[in-house]
């Protein structure tokens, strides 16, 4: 049985256990510690009534007051596209290629685009833009465009992608493989002539002769490109899948195509409007030219 006693020093009770002559008091909790307490207690049933508390087999209960955490997240995702609508409305109904004449929505577009581009196209062409030559995925930094580099061109890239089999309007290109048709001799003449295009190689008069009969009715006399084929400048010395003589070799003998998606599958109107703009602010996008109204001038359709 306890042998409860007060302590003469402290005038405080004992809890009546002693051990090896040590005893311990039973000082009482202080009133504030005490009230603080209760507070709590009754804090926690105010809560468990008004809000979610109690797990159940589906669901939590609700509480009186109906709140939840997503339905907040709800509200405040309906606010942020009600602040967003004027925007998108205003982006949807205004030409791409009239967009920067709005430095406000142009300023909108691209930093909506910024946000797009990380979530659908950084895993190919890098957080910056700066893609893979190793891949094969293109830099859009530079000024360099196999299709064109305004607005319009880069919007219609985007949607319809590039080599995308289930877009019947996708840009399509194909170099034809050069394995079997050229010497070893022609070969190196070839890329000879290429590599001093942009000064890395001394001039092939042979090496040309061959680009002429091979290579220039897509990349053009001069190499400069045809995007009308999608063909890339060679005489820039800005290459997709590498510079070098082995690089070359490789493209030449056996080439190696990409694909882009056409993500007018995907994304909605407004969103690529904003991945084209915020592309094209990379440093590398090209004015848009507009076309003449003349009836005697064909005008191409697509960009």
């Amino acid at each position: 049985m306890a042998n409860k006693r007060i302590d003469e020093a402290t005038n405080t009770e004992t809890v009546g256990h002693e051990w090896d002559g040590i005893e311990e008091l039973n000082t009482p909790l202080p009133r504030w510690w005490l009230w603080t307490f209760y507070l709590t207690i009754i804090f926690a049933i105010v809560y468990v009534i008004l809000y979610p508390a109690w797990p159940m087999v589906e669901k939590a209960t609700d509480g009186v007051l109906g709140w939840s955490s997503r339905g907040e997240l709800a509200e405040e995702m309906r606010v942020v596209d009600q602040a967003q609508a004027g925007f998108r409305e205003q982006l949807a109904r205004t030409p791409i290629e009239r967009v920067p004449d709005d430095s406000e929505l142009m300023a909108r577009a691209v930093a909506g685009g910024r946000a797009a581009f990380q979530v659908n196209c950084s895993q190919c062409h890098g957080s910056g833009g700066a893609g893979d030559q190793k891949l094969g995925y293109p830099n859009l930094n530079d000024d360099a465009w196999l299709w064109g580099g305004d607005l319009r061109a880069i919007e219609y890239t985007i949607t319809h992608g590039v080599r995308w089999p289930e877009d019947d309007e996708t840009r399509f290109s194909q170099m034809p493989p050069f394995a079997g048709a050229l010497s070893d001799a022609q070969l190196d003449a070839v890329v000879d002539h290429v590599l001093s295009l942009s000064g890395k190689a001394q001039p092939s008069s042979a090496g040309a002769q061959v680009f002429a009969d091979n290579c220039a009715a897509c990349h053009g006399p001069q190499a400069k490109g045809g995007r009308d084929v999608g063909a890339p400048n060679l005489s820039d010395a800005i290459w997709l899948r590498g510079g070098d003589r082995a690089d070359l070799k490789r493209q030449i003998l056996n080439p190696r195509m990409g694909a882009m998606p056409a993500w007018g599958e995907r994304l909605d109107p407004v969103t690529i409007k904003m991945l084209a703009a915020y592309v094209h602010s990379l440093g590398g996008g090209e004015d848009f030219v507009e076309v003449a109204d003349n009836p005697e001038v064909e005008v191409d359709e697509q960009p």
